[in-house]
C-alpha cells in the first residue's frame, strides 16, 4: 500500500496540541495555525511515524481476516457462514467488499484498512451473510442486522463515501 498521502490542517483553536488520524488512504495531521514551517515539518514527521507504527494493528492480514470472519459468523450468524478465503484487494474502487457464494470467497477493499474495526466487521458480516442468502432479500438483511452496529457502520460508510465523493453502489456492497 505504500506511505499514505499526508494532509496538514491548521486550526486557530489549537494552541499546543497536534493530532493525526487515518482517513481512508490519507493521513490527516492537525496542528496549531501558529506553527512555523519547521514546527510543522517536525510535527508531521513525528505524528506520521507514530500512526504508521500503530497501523499494523489496524490492518489485519488475510489469515487474521479469515479468523475474524469465523468469529463473527459464530457470534452473529449462528456459525452458518464459513468462507474458504477472505482477503484484501486493491481493485475495488466502488465497493467495500464482495462475495462469490459458489466459491465461498470474500474480498475486502483495501480502502477499509485503517477504518474502525466495527466498520470492517460490518462489511465482513455483510459479505458473510451472502454465503447464507446470496441476494439482498429481507432474509439477508435480517442476518446482517444481527450485528448490533450495522446501522452505525452503514452510516459511517455512507458519510465516508459522500465526503470522498465516491459513487454509491445500488446494492450497498
Amino acid at each position: 500500500m505504500g506511505t499514505p498521502e499526508v494532509e496538514v490542517r491548521r486550526s486557530k483553536q489549537r494552541r499546543r496540541t497536534i493530532q493525526a488520524r487515518l482517513e481512508g488512504d490519507r493521513i490527516i495531521v492537525m496542528i496549531p495555525a501558529a506553527y512555523t514551517k519547521a514546527q510543522e515539518r517536525n510535527a508531521v514527521e513525528q505524528m506520521v511515524a507514530k500512526l504508521l507504527a500503530r497501523a499494523p494493528r489496524r490492518r489485519p492480514s488475510d489469515d487474521e481476516l479469515v479468523k475474524r470472519a469465523k468469529q463473527l459468523s459464530d457470534t452473529y450468524l449462528g456459525g452458518l457462514a464459513r468462507p474458504e478465503s477472505v482477503r484484501w484487494v486493491t481493485n475495488q474502487r466502488s465497493r467495500w467488499g464482495s462475495c462469490t457464494p459458489g466459491e465461498r470467497t470474500i474480498r475486502l477493499s483495501e480502502r477499509l484498512q485503517g477504518m474502525p474495526g466495527w466498520v470492517v466487521d460490518y462489511v465482513l458480516i455483510h459479505e458473510l451473510a451472502h454465503l447464507i442468502e446470496p441476494s439482498h432479500s429481507d432474509e439477508f438483511w435480517a442476518w446482517v442486522h444481527n450485528f448490533p452496529q450495522a446501522e452505525k457502520a452503514k452510516g459511517y460508510l455512507e458519510g465516508y463515501s459522500a465526503g470522498a465523493r465516491l459513487e454509491p453502489t445500488h446494492d450497498a456492497d
